[in-house]
């Protein structure tokens, strides 16, 4: 079980990335990670945001879950993620973390990766599969969504989402 987030600057419609270049796959996205045995998930979002970005959460609601079954293939881990909006925080973000670069990035070019049609001139490169949540992650519906995208051989083979 992990958290993914994202931190929204609402006053300059920027969303902080970590594009992780020290990692095989060098995508982009939020920040989070594994919860620890001892932490619920609020705590584990904040904990990470803390470790990933140097900030401390102020104001962040669960927009969603999602299961990941197969992400890791065969023999890997299962995911099942809490999916966080965070809008306000204190802290000062860093230019990097061990993970890669950080960057305040506009909501727009997050939108436009969401579109196939806008993909390739949005400068970002996400896990496929994402664009389905993405867009969840900031519309202005308020229920939860809860979802289920399974994997096989490195690829998701579908989704189904509902909002309560």
């Amino acid at each position: 079980m992990g958290t993914l987030g994202f931190v929204w600057d609402r006053a300059n419609d920027l969303v902080l990335l970590v594009h992780r270049t020290n990692r095989p796959d060098q995508k982009h996205n939020g920040l989070g990670g594994k919860l620890e045995p001892d932490e619920d998930v609020a705590t584990g979002m904040a904990r990470e945001l803390h470790e990933e970005a140097a900030i401390v959460p102020l104001k962040m609601r669960l927009r969603g879950t999602i299961s990941w079954p197969g992400f890791e293939g065969p023999g890997g881990d299962d995911w099942f993620g809490f999916l966080f909006l965070i809008t306000e925080w204190r802290g000062q973000v860093p230019a990097a973390n061990d993970e890669g670069e950080l960057a305040w990035v506009p909501r727009s070019a997050l939108m436009a990766w969401c579109d196939p049609a806008t993909r390739p001139d949005s400068g970002l490169d996400f896990h496929e599969g994402d664009a389905h949540f993405l867009a969840l992650m900031f519309d202005d519906d308020p229920r939860q969504f809860h979802a289920l995208m399974p994997w096989d051989d490195g690829r998701p083979t579908g989704w189904t989402v509902s909002r309560l």
